[in-house]
């Protein structure tokens, strides 16, 4: 894969919701399409990270995030037709969504799987996205160059043994992803599949607490993968499933045009920010 320097403001002008974007990999991917000029809505249900997410925001030059607290294990219709809403009457526009939001409570074979933990990681790994899709598409339509990120990994291809809830959950998604697609297929609506694989995560140190942490990148080193598809060239990529690994940017190579400083000349719009 040929390596991606994103402009500077390639996001400029975009309004974009990302969910689970208190921690991890929806934290950079925050910061990143911030600093590249989004107005960035940042959903998740741990208040206290979302406002140390805003503040590591506006500290970085980006553009100032509207925060929406938001618990995707006991959301529902109502919910989520509220935060399209509010999104319609305080942002006026959506133009991207990345799925980031997961739950990963435990590896355990399926016939100890309890029932409650399987109904809680399929409601935010699947429904919830599907629901979330579906009450921001009108909203979404809307857009020039609407955009749809759904995060799989690699348990949704090569079923592995343990993984249970979560590794069901991430084939649904693939199949919900690519079913979409093929339904909006002649509208401007585009939805992609990525893969960030291993990346230095709360998540994948609970999983693989043996491996060495060392060898997995750093979440900010996936964010070209993550730029790209939310950008107009990511439309390129097509149905293609993508894979953030591939699009890691060597360490000499980053400098001053990187994803957290303030020379990144984001521009910003003009418009209401703060929790909606």
């Amino acid at each position: 894969m040929p390596r991606y320097t994103p402009p500077r403001n390639l996001l400029a002008g975009r309004a974009i919701l990302v969910t689970g974007a208190a921690e991890g990999l929806g934290r950079a991917a925050a910061l990143a399409y911030a600093t590249h000029g989004a107005e960035v809505i940042a959903l998740d249900a741990n208040t206290p990270k979302l406002e140390s997410l805003y503040d590591a925001i506006v500290q970085a030059g980006g553009c100032e995030p509207a925060l929406h607290r938001l618990d995707l294990a006991r959301a529902g219709t109502s919910e989520y037709d509220a935060l399209a809403h509010a999104l319609s009457t305080q942002v006026g526009h959506l133009d991207g969504i990345l799925h980031n939001a997961a739950a990963l409570e435990l590896l355990t074979p399926l016939g100890f799987h309890a029932p409650e933990v399987w109904e809680r990681t399929l409601r935010v790994n699947l429904t919830a996205p599907f629901l979330l899709t579906q009450a921001c598409l009108p909203l979404l339509s809307e857009a020039p160059d609407p955009v749809v990120i759904f995060t799989s990994d690699e348990c949704a291809v090569r079923p592995k043994g343990y993984w249970g809830a979560y590794g069901v959950s991430k084939a649904g998604i693939e199949a919900l992803a690519a079913t979409w697609g093929q339904e909006l297929s002649n509208t401007p609506v585009r939805m992609h599949i990525l893969d960030p694989g291993p990346a230095r995560t709360e998540m994948r140190l609970r999983t693989h607490p043996g491996a060495p942490m060392a060898s997995w990148p750093e979440p900010a080193a996936l964010m070209p993968a993550y730029l790209y598809l939310m950008g107009p060239e990511g439309r390129a990529a097509g149905s293609e499933r993508v894979s953030a690994q591939a699009w890691i940017t060597p360490p000499q190579d980053a400098g001053p045009r990187g994803l957290n400083g303030r020379d990144t000349g984001a521009a910003c719009n003009d418009s209401k920010t703060g929790a909606l």
